[in-house]
Protein backbone atom coordinates (compact mmCIF):
# COMPACT_ATOMS: atom_id res chain seq x y z
CA UNK A 1 0.00 0.00 0.00
CA UNK A 2 1.29 3.44 -0.90
CA UNK A 3 2.16 5.67 2.04
CA UNK A 4 0.10 8.40 0.38
CA UNK A 5 -3.68 8.23 0.62
CA UNK A 6 -5.89 8.55 -2.43
CA UNK A 7 -6.88 11.99 -1.15
CA UNK A 8 -3.26 13.14 -0.81
CA UNK A 9 -2.41 11.93 -4.30
CA UNK A 10 -5.49 13.57 -5.77
CA UNK A 11 -4.81 16.90 -4.07
CA UNK A 12 -1.18 16.89 -5.17
CA UNK A 13 -2.21 16.13 -8.77
CA UNK A 14 -4.83 18.89 -8.73
CA UNK A 15 -2.41 21.49 -7.40
CA UNK A 16 0.17 20.39 -9.97
CA UNK A 17 -2.40 20.88 -12.74
CA UNK A 18 -3.35 24.31 -11.40
CA UNK A 19 0.32 25.34 -11.46
CA UNK A 20 0.94 23.88 -14.92
CA UNK A 21 -1.18 26.40 -16.83
CA UNK A 22 -2.47 23.58 -19.06
CA UNK A 23 -5.95 24.10 -20.59
CA UNK A 24 -8.94 21.92 -19.86
CA UNK A 25 -11.89 22.47 -22.20
CA UNK A 26 -15.07 20.50 -22.88
CA UNK A 27 -17.44 21.17 -25.76
CA UNK A 28 -17.68 24.29 -27.92
CA UNK A 29 -19.43 27.65 -28.11
CA UNK A 30 -19.33 27.64 -31.93
CA UNK A 31 -23.12 27.28 -32.23
CA UNK A 32 -24.01 29.31 -29.14
CA UNK A 33 -25.14 32.92 -29.77
CA UNK A 34 -22.86 34.41 -27.07
CA UNK A 35 -19.07 34.17 -27.24
CA UNK A 36 -16.67 33.47 -24.39
CA UNK A 37 -15.82 37.10 -23.67
CA UNK A 38 -19.49 38.02 -23.46
CA UNK A 39 -20.27 35.14 -21.10
CA UNK A 40 -17.35 36.08 -18.87
CA UNK A 41 -18.51 39.70 -18.65
CA UNK A 42 -22.25 39.15 -18.03
CA UNK A 43 -23.61 40.83 -14.92
CA UNK A 44 -27.03 41.08 -13.27
CA UNK A 45 -29.14 43.54 -15.23
CA UNK A 46 -27.49 42.80 -18.57
CA UNK A 47 -29.79 41.75 -21.45
CA UNK A 48 -30.54 38.04 -21.20
CA UNK A 49 -29.47 37.74 -17.54
CA UNK A 50 -32.62 36.74 -15.67
CA UNK A 51 -31.17 35.93 -12.25
CA UNK A 52 -28.02 35.29 -10.29
CA UNK A 53 -27.97 32.59 -7.60
CA UNK A 54 -25.40 33.47 -4.95
CA UNK A 55 -25.55 30.41 -2.72
CA UNK A 56 -22.66 28.50 -4.29
CA UNK A 57 -19.39 28.32 -2.38
CA UNK A 58 -17.28 27.82 -5.51
CA UNK A 59 -19.02 29.75 -8.28
CA UNK A 60 -21.63 32.32 -9.19
CA UNK A 61 -24.59 30.81 -11.03
CA UNK A 62 -26.57 32.83 -13.57
CA UNK A 63 -29.82 31.98 -15.33
CA UNK A 64 -29.59 33.43 -18.81
CA UNK A 65 -31.93 33.48 -21.80
CA UNK A 66 -30.43 33.03 -25.25
CA UNK A 67 -31.47 31.40 -28.53
CA UNK A 68 -35.00 30.99 -27.23
CA UNK A 69 -33.93 28.87 -24.23
CA UNK A 70 -32.78 29.23 -20.64
CA UNK A 71 -29.25 28.24 -19.66
CA UNK A 72 -27.17 27.86 -16.53
CA UNK A 73 -23.94 29.85 -16.63
CA UNK A 74 -21.54 28.93 -13.85
CA UNK A 75 -18.56 31.23 -13.29
CA UNK A 76 -15.83 30.45 -10.78
CA UNK A 77 -15.37 32.76 -7.83
CA UNK A 78 -11.96 34.38 -7.60
CA UNK A 79 -11.55 32.45 -4.35
CA UNK A 80 -13.75 29.59 -3.21
CA UNK A 81 -15.39 30.05 0.18
CA UNK A 82 -14.37 26.54 1.29
CA UNK A 83 -11.05 27.02 3.08
CA UNK A 84 -9.21 23.84 2.11
CA UNK A 85 -7.51 22.31 -0.95
CA UNK A 86 -10.62 20.42 -2.06
CA UNK A 87 -12.61 23.65 -2.00
CA UNK A 88 -9.94 25.63 -3.80
CA UNK A 89 -9.71 23.01 -6.58
CA UNK A 90 -13.41 22.10 -6.78
CA UNK A 91 -14.01 24.05 -9.99
CA UNK A 92 -11.15 22.18 -11.67
CA UNK A 93 -12.50 18.91 -10.32
CA UNK A 94 -15.96 19.68 -11.67
CA UNK A 95 -14.68 20.33 -15.19
CA UNK A 96 -12.75 17.04 -15.03
CA UNK A 97 -15.84 15.14 -13.93
CA UNK A 98 -18.00 16.78 -16.60
CA UNK A 99 -15.52 15.43 -19.16
CA UNK A 100 -15.94 11.95 -17.61
CA UNK A 101 -19.73 12.21 -17.50
CA UNK A 102 -20.13 13.43 -21.08
CA UNK A 103 -17.99 10.46 -22.16
CA UNK A 104 -20.34 8.12 -20.27
CA UNK A 105 -23.36 9.76 -21.90
CA UNK A 106 -21.91 9.06 -25.35
CA UNK A 107 -21.74 5.30 -24.69
CA UNK A 108 -24.55 3.06 -26.00
CA UNK A 109 -27.57 3.56 -23.75
CA UNK A 110 -25.78 6.38 -21.98
CA UNK A 111 -28.47 9.02 -22.37
CA UNK A 112 -31.04 6.85 -20.60
CA UNK A 113 -28.61 5.56 -17.96
CA UNK A 114 -27.45 9.08 -17.08
CA UNK A 115 -30.76 10.90 -17.48
CA UNK A 116 -30.22 12.30 -13.99
CA UNK A 117 -26.93 14.01 -14.93
CA UNK A 118 -27.13 17.49 -16.47
CA UNK A 119 -25.62 17.94 -19.94
CA UNK A 120 -22.64 20.24 -20.44
CA UNK A 121 -22.55 22.48 -23.51
CA UNK A 122 -19.20 24.04 -22.72
CA UNK A 123 -16.69 24.17 -19.87
CA UNK A 124 -13.27 25.78 -19.60
CA UNK A 125 -11.26 25.55 -16.41
CA UNK A 126 -8.81 28.36 -17.21
CA UNK A 127 -11.66 30.66 -18.21
CA UNK A 128 -13.63 29.71 -15.09
CA UNK A 129 -16.82 29.00 -16.98
CA UNK A 130 -19.39 26.24 -17.49
CA UNK A 131 -22.55 26.35 -19.59
CA UNK A 132 -25.45 23.88 -19.28
CA UNK A 133 -29.16 23.78 -20.10
CA UNK A 134 -31.25 25.30 -17.31
CA UNK A 135 -33.04 22.63 -15.25
CA UNK A 136 -36.69 23.45 -14.71
CA UNK A 137 -37.20 21.90 -11.32
CA UNK A 138 -37.23 22.42 -7.58
CA UNK A 139 -35.29 21.30 -4.54
CA UNK A 140 -36.93 18.47 -2.64
CA UNK A 141 -38.36 18.70 0.86
CA UNK A 142 -40.93 15.90 0.52
CA UNK A 143 -39.10 12.65 -0.30
CA UNK A 144 -41.02 9.74 -1.82
CA UNK A 145 -40.16 6.36 -3.34
CA UNK A 146 -39.59 7.69 -6.86
CA UNK A 147 -37.26 10.47 -5.77
CA UNK A 148 -35.35 8.23 -3.37
CA UNK A 149 -34.98 5.49 -5.98
CA UNK A 150 -33.66 7.90 -8.59
CA UNK A 151 -31.13 9.60 -6.31
CA UNK A 152 -29.81 6.40 -4.75
CA UNK A 153 -29.87 4.59 -8.09
CA UNK A 154 -27.84 7.38 -9.69
CA UNK A 155 -25.34 7.45 -6.81
CA UNK A 156 -24.87 3.68 -7.15
CA UNK A 157 -24.45 3.91 -10.94
CA UNK A 158 -21.73 6.52 -10.40
CA UNK A 159 -20.09 4.27 -7.79
CA UNK A 160 -20.05 1.38 -10.28
CA UNK A 161 -18.19 3.64 -12.74
CA UNK A 162 -15.58 4.57 -10.14
CA UNK A 163 -17.02 8.03 -9.49
CA UNK A 164 -17.77 8.76 -5.84
CA UNK A 165 -20.13 11.69 -5.25
CA UNK A 166 -19.49 13.21 -1.84
CA UNK A 167 -21.96 16.09 -1.89
CA UNK A 168 -25.48 14.73 -2.38
CA UNK A 169 -26.93 17.73 -0.57
CA UNK A 170 -30.36 19.27 -1.08
CA UNK A 171 -28.90 22.23 -2.96
CA UNK A 172 -27.28 19.99 -5.59
CA UNK A 173 -30.44 18.03 -6.43
CA UNK A 174 -33.47 19.16 -8.44
CA UNK A 175 -36.68 17.37 -9.33
CA UNK A 176 -38.31 18.27 -12.65
CA UNK A 177 -41.40 16.24 -11.76
CA UNK A 178 -40.23 13.13 -13.60
CA UNK A 179 -36.51 12.80 -12.94
CA UNK A 180 -34.17 13.81 -10.14
CA UNK A 181 -31.23 15.79 -11.52
CA UNK A 182 -27.67 16.12 -10.20
CA UNK A 183 -25.84 19.14 -11.56
CA UNK A 184 -22.83 19.93 -9.32
CA UNK A 185 -19.74 17.71 -9.45
CA UNK A 186 -17.12 19.71 -7.56
CA UNK A 187 -16.74 16.95 -4.97
CA UNK A 188 -17.02 13.87 -7.15
CA UNK A 189 -13.76 11.89 -7.16
CA UNK A 190 -12.40 8.86 -8.97
CA UNK A 191 -11.65 5.55 -7.26
CA UNK A 192 -11.49 1.84 -8.20
CA UNK A 193 -14.75 0.09 -7.22
CA UNK A 194 -13.20 -3.33 -7.78
CA UNK A 195 -10.73 -2.71 -4.95
CA UNK A 196 -11.97 0.31 -3.02
CA UNK A 197 -14.99 1.40 -1.02
CA UNK A 198 -14.66 5.08 -1.90
CA UNK A 199 -12.03 7.74 -2.59
CA UNK A 200 -11.37 8.23 1.14
CA UNK A 201 -8.11 7.21 2.78
CA UNK A 202 -6.36 4.41 0.91
CA UNK A 203 -9.68 3.37 -0.61
CA UNK A 204 -10.30 0.34 1.58
CA UNK A 205 -9.55 1.58 5.10
CA UNK A 206 -12.45 4.01 5.71
CA UNK A 207 -15.58 1.83 5.46
CA UNK A 208 -17.95 4.45 6.88
CA UNK A 209 -18.42 6.24 3.54
CA UNK A 210 -20.68 4.91 0.76
CA UNK A 211 -23.35 6.31 -1.61
CA UNK A 212 -26.38 5.92 0.66
CA UNK A 213 -24.40 7.31 3.60
CA UNK A 214 -23.53 10.39 1.54
CA UNK A 215 -27.20 10.98 0.78
CA UNK A 216 -28.19 10.48 4.41
CA UNK A 217 -25.37 12.65 5.75
CA UNK A 218 -25.64 15.51 3.28
CA UNK A 219 -29.39 15.56 2.71
CA UNK A 220 -31.84 13.12 4.27
CA UNK A 221 -30.96 13.48 7.94
CA UNK A 222 -31.40 17.24 7.71
CA UNK A 223 -34.84 16.61 6.18
CA UNK A 224 -35.61 14.16 8.98
CA UNK A 225 -34.75 16.85 11.54
CA UNK A 226 -37.37 19.10 9.98
CA UNK A 227 -39.86 16.27 9.71
CA UNK A 228 -39.52 15.39 13.39
CA UNK A 229 -40.29 19.00 14.29
CA UNK A 230 -43.21 19.54 11.92
CA UNK A 231 -44.89 16.13 11.67
CA UNK A 232 -43.48 14.04 14.51
CA UNK A 233 -40.98 11.25 15.06
CA UNK A 234 -43.25 8.49 13.70
CA UNK A 235 -43.47 10.25 10.32
CA UNK A 236 -39.70 10.71 10.26
CA UNK A 237 -39.16 7.05 11.10
CA UNK A 238 -41.53 6.02 8.29
CA UNK A 239 -39.49 8.01 5.77
CA UNK A 240 -36.29 6.49 7.17
CA UNK A 241 -37.79 3.02 6.66
CA UNK A 242 -38.72 3.81 3.06
CA UNK A 243 -35.22 5.10 2.34
CA UNK A 244 -33.61 1.98 3.83
CA UNK A 245 -35.88 -0.29 1.79
CA UNK A 246 -34.97 1.58 -1.39
CA UNK A 247 -31.27 1.61 -0.49
CA UNK A 248 -31.22 -2.10 0.31
CA UNK A 249 -32.67 -2.95 -3.09
CA UNK A 250 -30.19 -0.66 -4.85
CA UNK A 251 -27.22 -2.11 -2.94
CA UNK A 252 -28.19 -5.70 -3.67
CA UNK A 253 -28.18 -4.83 -7.39
CA UNK A 254 -24.88 -2.99 -7.01
CA UNK A 255 -23.35 -6.00 -5.24
CA UNK A 256 -24.44 -8.36 -8.02
CA UNK A 257 -23.05 -6.14 -10.77
CA UNK A 258 -19.71 -5.40 -9.15
CA UNK A 259 -19.27 -9.07 -8.26
CA UNK A 260 -19.80 -10.01 -11.92
CA UNK A 261 -17.02 -7.59 -12.85
CA UNK A 262 -14.52 -9.24 -10.50
CA UNK A 263 -14.62 -7.10 -7.37
CA UNK A 264 -12.33 -8.15 -4.54
CA UNK A 265 -13.59 -10.28 -1.68
CA UNK A 266 -12.93 -7.33 0.62
CA UNK A 267 -15.27 -5.05 -1.33
CA UNK A 268 -17.99 -7.70 -1.52
CA UNK A 269 -17.74 -8.44 2.21
CA UNK A 270 -17.99 -4.71 2.95
CA UNK A 271 -21.19 -4.46 0.91
CA UNK A 272 -22.53 -7.64 2.53
CA UNK A 273 -21.99 -6.08 5.95
CA UNK A 274 -23.95 -2.96 5.03
CA UNK A 275 -26.90 -4.81 3.50
CA UNK A 276 -27.04 -7.33 6.35
CA UNK A 277 -27.16 -4.51 8.91
CA UNK A 278 -29.99 -2.79 7.03
CA UNK A 279 -31.96 -6.01 6.63
CA UNK A 280 -31.74 -6.75 10.36
CA UNK A 281 -32.85 -3.21 11.22
CA UNK A 282 -35.81 -3.39 8.82
CA UNK A 283 -36.95 -6.64 10.47
CA UNK A 284 -36.34 -5.44 14.02
CA UNK A 285 -35.50 -2.29 15.97
CA UNK A 286 -35.51 0.34 13.25
CA UNK A 287 -35.63 3.18 15.77
CA UNK A 288 -32.24 2.12 17.14
CA UNK A 289 -30.83 2.15 13.59
CA UNK A 290 -32.37 5.58 13.02
CA UNK A 291 -30.67 6.91 16.15
CA UNK A 292 -27.27 5.46 15.27
CA UNK A 293 -27.26 6.52 11.61
CA UNK A 294 -28.52 9.98 12.51
CA UNK A 295 -25.64 10.33 14.97
CA UNK A 296 -23.18 9.30 12.27
CA UNK A 297 -24.65 11.65 9.70
CA UNK A 298 -24.76 14.69 11.96
CA UNK A 299 -21.22 14.08 13.23
CA UNK A 300 -19.84 13.74 9.69
CA UNK A 301 -21.62 16.79 8.33
CA UNK A 302 -20.57 18.88 11.33
CA UNK A 303 -16.99 17.71 10.78
CA UNK A 304 -17.12 18.65 7.08
CA UNK A 305 -18.51 22.11 7.79
CA UNK A 306 -15.88 22.80 10.44
CA UNK A 307 -13.07 21.58 8.18
CA UNK A 308 -14.16 23.89 5.37
CA UNK A 309 -15.18 26.71 7.74
CA UNK A 310 -18.51 26.79 5.88
CA UNK A 311 -21.03 26.48 8.69
CA UNK A 312 -24.69 27.44 8.41
CA UNK A 313 -27.72 27.52 10.72
CA UNK A 314 -28.24 23.84 9.82
CA UNK A 315 -24.75 23.09 11.19
CA UNK A 316 -25.86 24.54 14.51
CA UNK A 317 -29.06 22.50 14.43
CA UNK A 318 -27.04 19.35 13.86
CA UNK A 319 -24.76 20.22 16.78
CA UNK A 320 -27.82 20.83 18.97
CA UNK A 321 -29.24 17.44 17.95
CA UNK A 322 -25.96 15.74 18.91
CA UNK A 323 -25.89 17.42 22.32
CA UNK A 324 -29.53 16.48 22.97
CA UNK A 325 -28.85 12.89 21.87
CA UNK A 326 -25.98 12.68 24.36
CA UNK A 327 -28.28 13.86 27.15
CA UNK A 328 -31.14 11.53 26.25
CA UNK A 329 -29.66 8.51 24.46
CA UNK A 330 -25.97 8.16 25.35
CA UNK A 331 -26.39 4.59 26.61
CA UNK A 332 -28.43 3.55 23.55
CA UNK A 333 -25.86 5.11 21.20
CA UNK A 334 -23.08 3.25 22.96
CA UNK A 335 -25.06 0.00 22.78
CA UNK A 336 -25.45 0.53 19.02
CA UNK A 337 -21.69 1.15 18.70
CA UNK A 338 -22.63 4.47 17.09
CA UNK A 339 -19.57 6.36 18.33
CA UNK A 340 -16.52 6.42 16.05
CA UNK A 341 -13.26 8.26 15.29
CA UNK A 342 -12.23 8.21 18.94
CA UNK A 343 -15.61 9.12 20.41
CA UNK A 344 -16.04 5.51 21.52
CA UNK A 345 -13.19 6.04 24.01
CA UNK A 346 -14.71 9.16 25.61
CA UNK A 347 -17.15 9.19 28.52
CA UNK A 348 -20.36 11.20 28.45
CA UNK A 349 -18.93 14.43 30.02
CA UNK A 350 -15.97 14.39 27.62
CA UNK A 351 -18.30 13.88 24.64
CA UNK A 352 -20.48 16.76 25.76
CA UNK A 353 -17.45 19.02 26.16
CA UNK A 354 -16.24 18.05 22.68
CA UNK A 355 -19.51 18.77 20.90
CA UNK A 356 -20.14 21.96 22.84
CA UNK A 357 -16.72 23.13 21.59
CA UNK A 358 -17.69 22.09 18.05
CA UNK A 359 -20.89 24.11 18.34
CA UNK A 360 -18.96 27.17 19.43
CA UNK A 361 -16.64 26.73 16.45
CA UNK A 362 -19.63 26.32 14.12
CA UNK A 363 -20.97 29.63 15.41
CA UNK A 364 -17.65 31.33 14.58
CA UNK A 365 -17.52 29.82 11.07
CA UNK A 366 -20.98 30.88 9.90
CA UNK A 367 -20.73 31.70 6.17
CA UNK A 368 -21.74 35.24 5.31
CA UNK A 369 -22.89 36.26 1.86
CA UNK A 370 -19.86 37.00 -0.29
CA UNK A 371 -19.52 40.36 -2.01
CA UNK A 372 -20.32 40.49 -5.72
Amino acid sequence: MSALTLEARRRAAQLEFVASGAPLVLGSLAEFPLDLATLQALQPGDPGVEARIDGGLTAWVYRIHAAGRRWTLKRARHEALVRNVDGQTSFLNEVQRRVDLQRLKRQPGGEARWAGIVDTVYASYRDGLMLSPWIVGSHVDDWDARRLSQVLGLACELWLEGLFEWDLCRGNLLDDGRQMQLFDFGYMYRFDPLRHFSSAGHGNDVPIFHPAERFETRCLCAALLDLELTRGSDTALALYRLQKEVALEAYLRMHSRIAARGASAEVLAWLDGITARWAVALRGDLAASYLAESWRSHVLDLHDDLQGQTCTPMTLRRADWLLAALDEHEAALRAQQAFFWGDEHLDAPALRDKYQAHRRAALRFQVAAAPA
